[in-house]
């Protein structure tokens, strides 16, 4: 054996001297993984950032211009009022009545779709024949147009020509104006908002359902627990994330609820939300379109302060496993 040198099956190769450590040639290294790192990033992300700039936040912050405006549609020039619009519609009574008919929408769209979404998720919840045919057709209502639904539920509700009138009076009963009685209209619009979003809150709960270990379940059934207890005392405490996901989003969707009402009650009547009222101010024959952009400013500072309340005080309750 020969000093310095290593036996390979190859022959004897000459050992390298190990090369002391290099702190800069290491530096220099990870400044240039980071470099392709950040150039990936933004070769990646920047057509989407400049999509979300150009699209959401450049009108965002547009609409909040137009808002200090005294404004019709289409019309070259337009008159600076400050804050007049937000002073007008705080102090107007027409304003308090459009609040209201915004939050018994919310409250009752909201209440009904998850209360119901919740019921028919604990029937899916089985594994019987059919099941997915079942959830299928639940949850197939959510991905119809808008439009469309509520042109089909318009003649549904006509109380000359609908389904439902013709089957009320066979009964002797007369047909309700839905479209003529604003508290009427109003609760129409519930029903067929409900129809339509019931799927997406029962899928959604039937998949926190299905999420729930059955050895807690039968735990609690050893200790004596019937059913109702068992919902009541675990079952539901469990769903606690995916209801406080539910009502997050829930109510960020029913107060944008547009093409349902303007499909069944293009005027308004009894239906007139805060998101609809802006539709109604600018395309409406109103002719304020400085008005509103207001309103849609109201609107979404609404939408934060919900969503961030939602986020501080009910997030505590939620109990994640």
């Amino acid at each position: 054996m020969i000093e310095g040198l290593r036996q390979t099956t190859a022959g004897p190769v000459p050992l390298d001297p190990v090369a002391p450590d290099d702190p800069g040639a290491a530096r220099r290294a990870r400044r240039r993984r980071s470099s392709r790192e950040a150039a990936v990033f933004i070769a990646l992300a920047a057509p989407n950032i400049a999509l979300i700039v150009m699209f959401t936040y450049r009108p965002l912050v547009q609409n909040v211009y137009y808002s200090t405006l005294d404004w019709t549609l289409g019309a070259p020039t337009a008159r600076a009022v400050g804050l007049d619009n937000y002073v007008r519609f705080f102090t107007s009574d027409e304003s308090g009545r459009v609040f209201l008919t915004t939050a018994l929408f919310t409250v009752a769209t909201v209440a009904l779709s998850m209360g119901l979404g919740l019921l028919v998720a604990l029937g899916l919840n089985r594994r019987v024949r059919g099941a997915g045919l079942a959830q299928a057709t639940v949850f197939s209502p959510f991905v119809l147009s808008g439009v469309g639904v509520g042109l089909a539920w318009q003649y549904i509700f006509d109380p000359t020509v609908g389904a439902l009138g013709a089957v009320l009076r066979g009964f002797g009963v007369a047909s309700p104006q839905w479209f003529n009685n604003e508290t009427l209209s109003l609760v129409m619009v519930v029903i067929v908002y409900v129809w339509k979003n019931l799927g997406y809150a029962a899928v959604i709960y039937l998949a926190g359902l299905q999420a729930i270990s059955s050895d807690i379940l039968e735990a609690a059934a050893i200790d004596g627990a019937g059913p109702v207890r068992k919902f009541f005392s675990v079952t539901f405490p469990l769903l606690s994330p995916t209801t406080f996901f539910l009502l997050v989003t829930s109510i960020l969707n029913s107060l944008q609820a547009f093409d349902l009402i303007r499909a069944m009650t293009p005027l308004g009547r009894g239906t007139t939300t805060l998101i609809y009222d802006a539709y109604l101010r600018a395309f409406g024959g109103y002719n304020q379109a400085g008005y509103s952009a207001m309103l849609s400013t109201v609107l979404f500072a609404l939408l934060v302060v919900l969503t961030l309340v939602q986020l501080v005080v009910l997030e505590r309750r939620v109990h994640y496993r």
